[in-house]
């Protein structure tokens, strides 16, 4: 999406010639294998774990990180191999965005009038904001070790990612809306106790 934003802002009239139909489905493609493949390594390294003890994860769902501490068997290497695979899961979209919002801002900036930047912002803005909610509670739980975290902050976290920000997604994405925009304005003024006219 970020490279999406991208070409329209600060290539508009190569738009339709770069992202063609292929390099669509190439994109969608790509990722849903990578995700797969890399999910699958992990999937593996799981299966061979021995499970002696208590079989109740104290989290709010089956996270990787709850299920390895019920393992009895010697997790340094799925510790190894989950740090490694943060690279291409988390960390190489993060920087495929990072560099177009770079490119994106850098675009914005060199507009002369204050309108056109607010306009040109407000396209991205949206994706902005589910990117930085997303990466930021996903930074916390699978990069910051996790042993060192009280259990409650993890929970809240995973949370955060897991219901929060695809319950948002709709929400921050419809602000644009005018009706949208409307409707809470006259919620809003009805809560306040002010008259709208109609």
């Amino acid at each position: 999406m970020s490279y999406d934003r991208y070409l329209a802002i600060c290539k508009p009239l190569h738009y339709i010639s770069v992202m063609s139909v292929k390099l669509r489905y190439s994109l969608i493609i790509s990722s849903w294998l990578l995700g797969f493949m890399l999910v699958l390594i992990s999937l593996l390294l799981v299966c061979g774990l021995q499970f002696c003890g208590s079989n109740v994860i104290n989290y709010f769902f089956c996270d990787y990180a709850p299920l390895l501490e019920l393992s009895c068997s010697d997790t340094t290497v799925i510790d190894i191999e989950m740090i490694l695979l943060c690279f291409p899961i988390i960390l190489l979209p993060f920087l495929c965005i990072t560099v177009s919002y770079v490119y994106i801002f850098m675009a914005i900036f060199g507009i002369s009038s204050t309108s056109g930047r607010q306009k040109t912002f407000s396209t991205c803005s949206s994706h902005l904001v589910v990117v930085s909610i997303y990466y930021g509670s996903m930074f916390v739980i699978y990069m910051v070790p996790y042993r060192g975290h009280s259990m409650t902050v993890n929970k809240f976290i995973s949370l955060l990612y897991i219901v929060l920000t695809p319950l948002l997604n709709p929400v921050i994405y419809s602000l644009k809306n005018k009706e949208i925009k409307s409707t809470m304005i006259y919620i809003s003024d009805g809560l306040s106790g002010k008259k709208t006219l109609s």
